[in-house]
């Protein structure tokens, strides 16, 4: 198979319509194929010389799958890094995108062969462009390729940069909402990432506060997820999902009203709620996938943060035991789980059989939280500035 090497930048797109003419008509004979390689060499120029670049994109795009499927891959790569270079070739943002729908659209025909090499040759489109929406276009075109090629391996260490991202894109809600879901949606396939998980969904209810009724009903089944992967996820004990109204709206809702319940439970109140609400409503967790142990864990490990944050900087074993439902034995075991998760800051009293708080812990950190923090750092500031000038 021939390798296209052109001799020169000017005449490099031409370089690759000749090769991809030549491989298209290869089995046509020469005394077919000659004549349509010519005529399609001579548009091309036409093109060039005119600066018709989203024209020419076109016509280079055509046998893309031909040359998926009989180029090497590094021939591939060299190909098309070619024709993602026509972006280049414009000032004009709205000729930019085209020029990006057009490379795009081909390039995810088949996500299933080659996937990693198309993941590159996207890669190197995003990086070509200076137009942030353009970016973001083709940022959420690679996240679409990823999955549907099952490489979501190659693009899930991007997500760290999501941040600086936003900052540059610059797109508004809509565009958030799309980006934070499907990030969301790719990394709860990985059991591994299922915190980042609910967080970048937990980000996507977020841009729902303050919307009417009718666009909130649009995040229902969302919510819903959420408050589910909660639930489930062992290693998760604090959000804000009381605090979205994304979630909020499902305190009253004919069907989810009752997983909104649950989220209450978790996140207000002790293990003897749960266990009396699973006595009501075990074939609904069942349904859901939340496993009743698991949740009875999550649950105790919830009400000794509870029990922490009393304020009486004591909290008796026969407390702790009676409240976890636990017996003298498993204590101290479920104390040390707290410490090891990070829940609460404490040490163990043996003699005394008492646990000592050293800092109570919020379970919840919503807006409350939120403000009686601003309000403390108001009256530290005024305090230590007073000291300061006096």
């Amino acid at each position: 198979m021939a390798t296209v090497v052109p001799t020169s930048e000017e005449d490099a797109a031409l370089s690759v319509v000749r090769f991809a003419s030549e491989l298209a008509w290869a089995d046509a004979g020469p005394e077919v194929a000659e004549p349509q390689v010519s005529r399609l060499c001579v548009e091309a120029e036409e093109f060039i010389v005119m600066g018709k670049w989203l024209e020419l994109a076109s016509l280079m795009i055509t046998s893309a799958e031909l040359i998926f499927s009989k180029v090497s891959e590094k021939d591939i790569e060299s190909i098309f890094t070619i024709i993602c270079n026509l972006v280049t070739k414009t000032e004009n943002p709205d000729e930019v995108m085209e020029i990006v729908k057009v490379i795009t659209t081909k390039i995810l025909q088949q996500p299933n062969e080659k996937p990693a090499v198309r993941l590159k040759i996207m890669i190197s489109l995003y990086n070509l462009l200076e137009t942030p929406y353009c970016q973001f276009y083709v940022y959420m075109k690679l996240l679409n390729l990823a999955v549907d090629g099952k490489v979501t391996e190659h693009i899930i260490p991007s997500f760290n940069k999501i941040d600086n991202f936003l900052k540059d894109w610059k797109i508004g809600i809509p565009e958030q909402r799309e980006l934070f879901l499907a990030v969301s949606n790719i990394l709860k396939e990985n059991k591994s990432m299922s915190k980042d998980a609910f967080k970048f969904l937990t980000s996507y209810l977020a841009t729902f506060s303050g919307d009417d009724s009718h666009v909130l009903s649009e995040a229902k089944e969302e919510a819903a997820r959420a408050i589910v992967e909660f639930v489930r996820a062992p290693d998760v004990f604090q959000c804000d999902l009381l605090d979205l109204p994304a979630v909020t709206q499902l305190e009253k809702d004919a069907k989810y009203a009752l997983l909104y319940q649950l989220l209450k439970i978790f996140l207000t109140q002790r293990l003897d709620a749960y266990l009396d609400y699973h006595a009501a409503n075990s074939t609904l967790l069942k349904s859901y996938g939340l496993v009743h142990e698991e949740c009875i864990a999550k649950m105790r490990l919830l009400s000794l943060v509870d029990l922490s944050s009393d304020g009486s900087g004591q909290i008796p074993y026969e407390l702790i035991r009676d409240t976890l439902q636990i017996s003298d034995d498993e204590v101290e075991l479920w104390v040390v789980r707290g410490l090891t998760a990070n829940l609460i800051d404490c040490k163990m009293d043996q003699m005394n059989q008492v646990v000592v708080v050293s800092h109570p812990t919020e379970r919840v950190f919503g807006q409350h939280q939120w403000q009686a923090l601003r309000t403390k750092l108001v009256t530290w500031r005024v305090k230590n500035f007073s000291s300061i000038i006096f």
